[in-house]
């Protein structure tokens, strides 16, 4: 499927075949699962016609947002901007990027209308037309950028890389990408890929997940962090034939712009504690999948984890503990364990 030609069909799929999120024939695009009880009432301001052609899949909702400036990645028909505007706040930015006529022409109708909502004098989000391969496009600042999100938009692209790349280069340093995407437990053939049906679902031009990890670190992003997961039900039964057995997923990661990450979690005998004091989030704060921070319970943590926290917006938030004066190795529980055999005997004793 050539550049132009998956232009088109997204286009066409996105602004002429889907109508409302009930068009959709898999779970892909759209969950809500485990809305926090704080968004509720900010989504029930959000236009009805913004609601309905909403095709995100899981919940990009990062946390400490005040004041901050955010770039939606596929903004659509703008839900995620504008409810990410009432809590950024009116000192906040949302900036939402998508290619689809049909869809931003919904979104700029009712720019208005939510800064009325949430209580602002001035609207304080922009929308522009354009290819999110292509930010470099549409004269966004470099470095300029608190957080960037996307929901289940960048397996629509066929230049992932430039993507990974490009929203770097926008980000400031310590800023964060946040997003959800689809994966696949495999790479997809090109016969799939050359679906529309199944493209425009969301489904083949998932990235394999090892796929995804390499180029998150070629383009700067040094510790690509799960946040959360869950399999993919394909309940269509035409689509379910075409993908046989493949499996796949949506998830959310984190991904932080910070020079100084090392490619495994190394251990300095260091911990942090967290305050407790970021809104929303008063007993834990979940950075991953596999560090949920308890508020007020020392936690040890590896270099790469403490670098996130002390070097970003979160950073007020935490006492930290320890230095950079001894290492370790290895963080336990990290993967990665020393790959040589402790005594000759193990290996044969061959020498090389």
């Amino acid at each position: 499927m050539n550049e132009k030609l998956t232009y088109q069909q997204v286009q066409d799929y996105y602004g002429q075949v889907l109508q409302n999120s009930s068009d959709l024939k898999t779970d892909a695009c759209c969950t809500d699962e485990g809305m926090p009880a704080y968004l509720k009432p900010i989504l029930s301001k959000v236009h009805d016609e913004v609601l309905v052609r909403y095709y995100g899949c899981g919940l990009v909702l990062p946390e400490e947002l005040d004041g901050a400036r955010i770039l939606d990645l596929g903004s659509g028909a703008g839900r995620d901007v504008y409810a990410l505007s009432a809590l950024v706040g009116a000192q906040g930015q949302v900036v939402g990027v998508d290619m689809t006529a049909e869809q931003l022409a919904v979104a700029n109708t009712y720019r208005e209308y939510h800064a009325e909502a949430f209580g602002f004098s001035s609207p304080n989000t922009t929308f522009h037309q354009g290819y999110i391969e292509r930010l470099d496009q549409l004269r966004l600042e470099p470095a300029s950028f608190d957080v960037v999100i996307s929901n289940c938009v960048i397996n629509l692209s066929p230049d992932k890389q430039a993507v990974l790349s490009q929203c770097y280069d926008l980000l400031k340093p310590g800023g964060e990408m946040y997003f959800s995407d689809v994966y696949a437990e495999r790479r997809t053939p090109q016969h799939l890929i050359d679906d529309e049906e199944l493209y425009g679902e969301c489904i083949s031009g998932a990235l394999y997940w090892n796929d995804f990890i390499n180029l998150a670190k070629q383009s700067g992003f040094k510790d690509p962090r799960l946040v959360k997961s869950r399999p993919l039900a394909i309940e269509n039964p035409a689509l379910q034939a075409k993908l046989g057995d493949r499996r796949f997923y949506s998830a959310t990661y984190r991904l932080f712009k910070l020079d100084d990450l090392e490619p495994a979690c190394e251990d300095y005998g260091q911990a942090v504690r967290y305050r407790g004091t970021i809104a929303h989030h008063p007993d834990k704060f979940v950075l991953d999948g596999h560090h949920v921070i308890e508020t007020g319970k020392m936690f040890p943590v590896c270099g790469n984890t403490y670098r996130m926290l002390a070097e970003t917006r979160f950073a007020p938030h935490f006492e930290f503990f320890g230095d950079w004066d001894t290492h370790y190795g290895i963080f336990d529980g990290c993967g990665t364990e020393l790959p040589f055999a402790e005594s000759a005997t193990a290996s044969g004793g061959a020498c090389c």
